[in-house]
């Protein structure tokens, strides 16, 4: 109890203190406030664009294994593209290779891809992003549907002239109208729109968006394209399961059962490259990690300059209050409530100046950037408080310290 007295009188006198000197206190909090400001709102605007870039991702799946000519994982002068441009593109048969043994994934999708014009009576939408889907691509890709319903197995089989439709292109071609139900032409054939994707809005970078997306049967798709080799070549992909951690049996039993079916010798190496989603984020995640360190250095800068000012201020406190302090002592005060009183006092002003700061940077996430989205997260205010608190602390050990070693004699005298 004698303790909790001794901190709550500590922290009365070092806010007297501060209140009593109120323009050196704002000037001094000046430079924590700018320091944090500069670190918290760097590694605030590297979370939020390493966020939109990856959400902007989300098109890859995630636990997703994908079955391509070209693997992501290499890079450099000497990567060799034109061995693996001769390397045979994925097909249904592999597809439903795959499917039927698969052992180690949730599900197999295979898909086709092209942008296409889509038309509707006198209305048009040009370069639309026509997908061609089996019934499982919903198991390994996520299918956001506002209105209407995923494709049927039936419809799937049949390669029924049924699609999904992104908002822009509803509004493009059914302008004021409900798109569900009505029917537009690809290439000359009839399709009836089934169901319509949930709006994403305008994204960070060009990336595919469900606005402008166009979900067909894939049996409907080969029907408009050719599939194939010298053709538009499909994506085989699995998603893998919770208990696999780095997808690595998926991957594995990937790799047996494609050497399998396409006739592999076991001294051959592989002719198809398995990719994983995670590759991408991860490699945005190191830049930006590399990016955070960088900002943080600059950052630690400014908030080591508020931290010199502080200790300044807290040596002059000592000097001005040196005779209280020899009253304080003679009275019975012990070391550590003067030690308490100073260090209270340079941490609630390095709190301050950090709130300040945070505040700043708070108010920074209302401007508008375009398509970027900027998220002040809790992790970083609880970083900027501490960080404020560390500086405070440290700034003010040692004048503290010399505060409460001082001879009581010798500091009524002066």
């Amino acid at each position: 109890m004698i303790v909790f007295r001794l901190i709550w009188e500590s922290f009365r006198f070092a806010m007297d203190a501060l209140k009593s000197n109120l323009t050196r206190t704002i000037l001094s909090l000046l430079g924590v406030t700018v320091g944090i400001f500069a670190i918290i709102a760097v590694f605030t605007l590297v979370d939020s664009l390493e966020k939109n870039i990856k959400d902007s991702l989300t098109f890859l799946g995630s636990n997703v294994v994908r079955v391509d000519r070209f693997p992501f994982a290499e890079n450099g002068r000497n990567y060799p593209w034109w061995r693996y441009f001769r390397r045979p593109p994925g097909t249904y048969a592999e597809f439903s290779f795959l499917e039927e043994r698969l052992k180690s994934a949730q599900a197999v999708t295979i898909s086709a891809n092209t942008r296409t014009t889509v038309k509707a009576n006198s209305n048009a939408y040009e370069m639309a992003n026509l997908d061609g889907v089996v019934f499982n691509h919903k198991e390994v890709y996520d299918i956001p549907i506002d209105k209407g319903r995923f494709f049927t197995e039936m419809e799937i089989k049949a390669a029924r002239n049924v699609a999904i439709i992104g908002v822009k292109i509803g509004e493009a071609l059914f302008p004021g109208q409900e798109p569900l139900g009505k029917t537009f032409k690809i290439k000359g054939l009839k399709f009836t729109v089934v169901g319509l994707f949930v709006e994403e809005g305008e994204g960070l970078f060009d990336t595919p968006s469900k606005d402008e997306a166009l979900l067909v049967p894939y049996g409907a798709f080969t029907k408009l394209f050719y599939v194939g080799k010298n053709g538009i070549e499909p994506i085989i992909a699995a998603k893998g399961r919770d208990d696999d951690p780095g997808l690595v049996m998926l991957e594995n039993e990937m790799a047996g059962l494609l050497r399998a079916k396409r006739g592999l010798k076991p001294t051959a190496e592989n002719n198809f490259a398995l990719n994983k989603s995670e590759f991408i984020q991860d490699a945005v995640g190191s830049i930006f990690a590399v990016i955070s360190i960088a900002g943080g250095v600059i950052g630690g800068f400014s908030i080591l300059i508020g931290g010199f000012g502080i200790a300044n201020i807290m040596f002059v406190s000592v000097k001005e209050r040196t005779g209280i302090i020899g009253i304080q002592k003679s009275l019975g005060a012990k070391n550590y409530f003067i030690l308490l009183q100073f260090l209270f006092e340079a941490t609630a002003l390095s709190l301050i100046g950090g709130l300040s700061g945070l505040i700043v940077v708070y108010a920074a996430t209302f401007v508008s950037l375009g398509n970027l989205e900027i998220i002040l997260s809790l992790k970083n205010i609880i970083l900027g408080l501490v960080l404020s608190s560390a500086i405070g602390i440290v700034s003010g050990i040692i004048p503290a310290s010399l505060a409460s070693k001082m001879d009581p004699v010798v500091a009524i005298r002066m």
